[in-house]
């Protein structure tokens, strides 16, 4: 208990100093604004430049490790390798780099049944299903994916997204649907990942959608 205490008096001990500190420091900064206004600008210019470059320089190291990651992973052999969340991953990876907006990986328990959602200039809102699979893709997958639609994703455009192919069924139901999915079968993905396609109807290769002339983007 003692110990206990001694540590808890340290942790305030400390606090104390670190806001004692920050009032001197405050105080410092008023006094030298006030003292020699033209160096307080100059210095504070000179903050904000750093700062900016700071934000432009994080940006381009981001942009690069993406492009690195995109093209190590644009086989289909890779992407075969993958675990299912890897492949959600590139899924999203992908879709920053060819100019979708507020993309967001869901994967995982309590995802409602989508893995990515996004929003695509001139096409709205979008939520993406990514299936890794070895076998074919079966209409009860995407009565599921229809179902997560109709739900707590209205309103969003349904993309399907696989390293294999749908049965006769399952394409039917997709494209039989009150709203019917975007479907991204094996042959089609391996142009998306090599820049060779779109991922949605209307775009060209490595930029998604393109809105139309009278379109404003979405989001």
């Amino acid at each position: 208990m003692a110990r206990g205490s001694k540590r808890g008096r340290r942790r305030a001990g400390r606090r104390q100093g670190l806001i004692a500190a920050a009032g001197a420091l405050s105080v410092a900064v008023v006094w030298f604004a006030g003292e020699h206004p033209g160096w307080a600008a100059a210095i504070g210019c000179l903050l904000a430049v750093l700062f900016v470059g700071g934000l432009v320089l994080r940006h381009r190291m981001i942009e690069a490790e993406r492009r690195r990651f995109l093209a190590a992973n644009a086989e289909l052999e890779r992407v075969d390798r993958m675990t299912g969340r890897a492949f959600e991953h590139l899924v999203a990876e992908r879709m920053i780099a060819d100019g979708f907006r507020q993309v967001r990986e869901r994967g995982g328990a309590g995802d409602g049944g989508v893995d990515i959602t996004a929003v695509a200039p001139g096409h709205g809102r979008i939520a993406v299903q990514c299936k890794r699979y070895a076998k074919t893709v079966g209409a009860p997958d995407v009565r599921n994916f229809l179902g997560a639609l109709a739900n707590a994703f209205a309103g969003h455009t349904g993309v399907l997204v696989t390293t294999s192919t749908l049965t006769r069924q399952a394409r039917q139901e997709a494209l039989g649907a009150r709203e019917p999915l975007i479907l991204v079968e094996r042959d089609h993905l391996a142009d998306w990942l090599l820049g060779k396609a779109p991922l949605l109807p209307g775009g060209h290769p490595g930029k998604g959608v393109l809105p139309t002339g009278d379109e404003t983007p979405a989001g």
